[in-house]
């Protein structure tokens, strides 16, 4: 074991790192993917995000273990006033009931310019949230509810793969990332 941890952490150095044009478009891809899953599983979800004043795409892996919930990501804020993309970052904690893991999209509708300016600006979401998620590449089971108190937003939540039961309560930062902006 320690040998292999060796060889990893030498090779470490030489593994190529993306570089920003190629992250940005990681990002348009994710992008598209959630929004192709969206639209597919909620029709109506299309008008809402297209006549909306913006719409935020992210892609997130939560993880919950026990007491403790975490999830990384990163995603595009689309300005539909001004056609301008934001790239940003969003990591979150909390604690509740729960065990599991899912990769997850997160679509946000701003239909409000100071909702989408105070997402932009400030970028703070709290949020309750309880769901049973089963989905794998083949098939899928589940059914989530979120419960997000944010006047003139709406969102989606779309599972991509993953298995967790989980009741929480998170706080949730979203950022601008400085390197692809």
């Amino acid at each position: 074991m320690r040998l292999l941890l060796s060889a990893l952490f030498l090779c470490l150095p030489l593994m190529a790192v993306a570089g920003p044009d190629e992250d940005r478009k990681e990002a348009q891809e994710m992008r598209q993917k959630v929004l192709t899953k969206l639209y597919e599983e909620k029709p109506n979800a299309k008008s809402i995000v297209e006549g909306s004043k913006g719409y935020a795409v992210f892609s997130s892996l939560g993880v919950n273990l026990f007491v403790v919930s975490t999830a990384r990501g990163s995603g595009i804020l689309h300005d539909n006033r001004s056609d301008k993309d934001i790239y940003m970052n969003m990591a979150s904690a909390g604690g509740g009931i729960g065990l599991g893991v899912k990769d997850f999209g997160v679509v946000f509708a701003f239909n409000d310019e100071k909702a989408l300016d105070d997402f932009l600006n400030s970028g703070w979401d709290f949020s309750a949230q309880a769901d049973a998620t089963v989905e794998t590449n083949q098939d899928s089971e589940g059914t989530e509810a979120a419960a997000t108190v944010v006047p003139g937003v709406e969102i989606f939540q779309i599972t991509d793969k993953g298995i967790a039961v989980q009741a929480t309560l998170q706080g949730t930062k979203y950022w601008k990332d400085d390197d692809l902006n």
